[in-house]
């Protein structure tokens, strides 16, 4: 978003003070920023306000039919005995993680048996605060576990305006301003605050209580300064032996970047606000992976495509960027946020959902209990399974499908509605005191068309914010009949019209193939948000099997060492692009909604080295053998993949006869 629109909104939101945008769903209205804080570009729509549909709404109802609707029903962390429903077992994070993905899944699917699922988390929590305010059982003596049920909670007034929780929330945070000081953040807590912060800010907003700020300015100064982190980043080569911590945690990090968008709102300070963008460019330049994440496994490791990254990192990444985009307005972040839903989060999960990696690699020629270079982590990490390496994944991985769809549709300051990321779904708002319906029909990241039904209850005019992807060329939007003009890639397009009911805006968002370069000039392909890797053939071996969930080893029955034949000034000269169905799970090897087919060659001296292909060689290389036609699935699809080719050199031409 430019910054002459930027000083707007936040003009606007400072002359005409704060108040409700609209009442987004039937208990709870969308609220702007009390002052002082500072005006952000977008806001979070109330959970329910946005609906999934078509092909993201069959990745949560697979979701709700496997691990998510079943897990408390086996595992005995989040079962019936969690001592967040006061029975003896586990009292530290784990159910609070597991709450944070089943309650939205619950109330975006509308679903009786899972919304019967939560109750008696909530019931608990809300009933059972002690007369100091503290919250949560007795023998947790870390906020940590906290802060993650706040989240949960204001998801949980946001979907049912249930009047037990900010009384609950207002009682807490005046225990913790009185405790803080003798009983100060440590451990986990002191690089996680921010997520406190979100809760605090959004409490915040409803009460107007100034004391909630000071408190912020108490966790800010117990808390881990993330931003003069990344501006002094320390760690330019993976993280040393005996170097590990907090502070090189891939999770933590992920967590991290939503820290100097959400202070941004409480400092004013131009710094924070750009701190999302050093940040995600320094893990980038030292750190990042074609797949759209930084290597952390578990603590920073390079940019060798055969170094993992946990599907923790992956959902808290997204959760951050979420936010981060709310406050910045920035659409290079929906970019990004894409990228990771479309790609490592179903790329580490089976098809049907049943089984997840903790460690997933972009070059995974095989899934094996073996001991990987990793920084930290187990011979366990890179199985398809219940719990592989460490049960934290395992109860955090539900929030990525469902706060993803939540967070498709926001609300612009300046009253008007912004598509954050595009995927089939249904938002119900109100704007000025007008009900708005926008029906979003698509089969994107699979195809390049989006139709929007903007349906009023009665005509009236507000903005609407399309947002314009960097990658892709020669956008196109028609509303009202007329195509637009001024469209430029990696913004935010302001449509401002009357709308009346069944109003269409066409967008078309072409995807020229990309070839993105990276370690040792190795190259990923990319097409529109989805990155492509090479299909290989798998074959599952059932280790164990734990309740209904299996873990696996996986081991490739075709070659997988290839160098790809590439023209890097045109890639798009260089595959052929071949559609099938979207199917009701398009993340599948067998028959992915789109492949591309190219010319590649083996590469013998490309070998696998402690079950992981080796770096892939310095390009460009050559190879003595025949070209072959090979097919690239997307990334979400391949279970065992090739994201990173060596590109063939120049000098070798297709044989005579090719």
């Amino acid at each position: 978003m430019n910054d002459s629109l930027t000083r707007r909104i936040f003009l606007g939101c400072t002359a005409g003070a704060v108040g409700a945008l609209a009442a987004a769903s039937p208990v709870e209205e969308l609220l702007k920023n009390r002052l002082p804080l500072a005006a952000s570009a977008f806001y979070r729509l109330p959970l329910t306000s946005v609906k999934p549909a078509g092909w993201l709404k069959d990745q949560l109802r697979i979701q709700a039919e496997s691990i998510t609707g079943h897990l408390g029903e086996f595992w005995p962390d989040v079962g019936p005995n969690s001592a967040w429903l006061g029975g003896t077992g586990e009292g530290w994070e784990r159910g609070p993680y597991y709450l944070d993905g089943l309650l939205p899944l619950a109330y975006l699917l509308d679903d009786p048996k899972l919304i019967a699922k939560v109750k008696p988390w909530i019931d608990w929590t809300l009933d059972r605060q002690r007369p100091d305010g503290s919250i949560g059982p007795e023998k947790n003596k870390d906020w940590w576990p906290t802060m993650i049920m706040l989240k949960v909670l204001t998801q949980h007034q946001e979907a049912t305006g249930d009047p037990r929780v900010i009384p609950v929330m207002e009682k807490y945070f005046a225990y913790q301003s009185r405790t803080l000081a003798a009983e100060p953040l440590r451990s986990w807590a002191i690089y996680r605050w921010q997520d406190e912060l979100a809760s605090l800010l959004w409490l915040y907003n409803r009460t107007g209580d100034a004391k909630l700020l000071d408190l912020a300015h108490q966790l800010k100064a117990q808390g881990f300064d993330w931003r003069k982190f990344y501006e002094n980043f320390p760690y330019k080569a993976r993280t040393a032996a005996g170097k590990s911590g907090h502070d090189t945690h891939g999770v933590n990090n992920a967590m991290g970047l939503k820290t100097a968008a959400l202070w941004y709102l409480v400092s004013h300070d131009p710094a924070d606000r750009g701190g999302t963008e050093v940040a995600l460019s320094i893990l980038d330049k030292f750190h990042g992976l074609p797949n759209g994440m930084f290597s952390a496994d578990e603590h920073f490791a390079g940019r060798n495509p055969s170094q993992g990254i946990e599907l923790c990192a992956v959902v808290e990444l997204m959760f951050s960027l979420e936010l981060d985009l709310a406050v910045l307005g920035d659409a290079r972040l929906g970019d990004r946020l894409e990228k990771l839903a479309f790609n490592p989060l179903p790329g580490a999960q089976t098809a049907d959902q049943w089984s997840h990696q903790y460690d997933q690699q972009p070059n995974q020629a095989m899934v094996s209990l073996g001991r990987r270079d990793w920084t930290t982590n187990g011979p366990e990490s890179n199985l398809f399974g219940l719990a592989p390496n460490f049960g934290c994944c395992t109860a955090n991985l539900h929030q990525g499908w469902p706060k993803f769809a939540a967070s498709l549709w926001m609300a612009s300051a300046d009253d008007g509605l912004a598509i954050a990321a595009y995927a089939p779904s249904e938002v119900h708002t109100k704007i000025k005191g007008v009900d708005v319906v926008v029906e979003e029909n698509t089969e994107y990241p699979f195809r390049d068309k989006i139709s929007l039904t903007v349906s009023p209850a009665s005509p009236i005019r507000f903005p609407l914010y399309v947002r314009i992807p960097e990658w892709t060329g020669n956008p196109v939007i028609v509303a009202g009949g007329k195509s637009l003009e001024g469209l430029r890639p990696g913004s935010y397009h302001r449509i401002e019209r009357e709308w009346r009911k069944g109003e269409r805006v066409e967008i078309t968002l072409p995807m020229p193939i990309r070839a993105v370069q990276g370690f040792n000039d190795s190259v990923s392909v990319e097409r529109g948000p989805l990155v492509y890797s090479l299909r290989i053939g798998e074959a599952w071996s059932k280790l164990k099997q734990s309740g209904p969930v299996a873990d696996w080893e996986v081991y490739p029955t075709s070659p997988w060492n290839y160098g790809l034949r590439v023209d890097l000034k045109d890639p798009s000269a260089s595959f052929q692009v071949r559609e099938q169905p979207v199917t009701r799970q398009p993340f599948n090897n067998s028959s992915p909604p789109v492949k591309l087919e190219a010319k590649a060659r083996r590469l013998p001296q490309w070998v696998i080295v402690d079950d992981s292909a080796a770096p892939p060689p310095q390009g460009p290389v050559t190879s003595s053998l025949e070209d072959e036609t090979v097919t690239l699935v997307p990334y979400g699809a391949a279970r065992l993949r090739i994201t990173s080719f060596p590109v063939l050199g120049p000098n070798q031409p297709p044989r005579e006869g090719e």
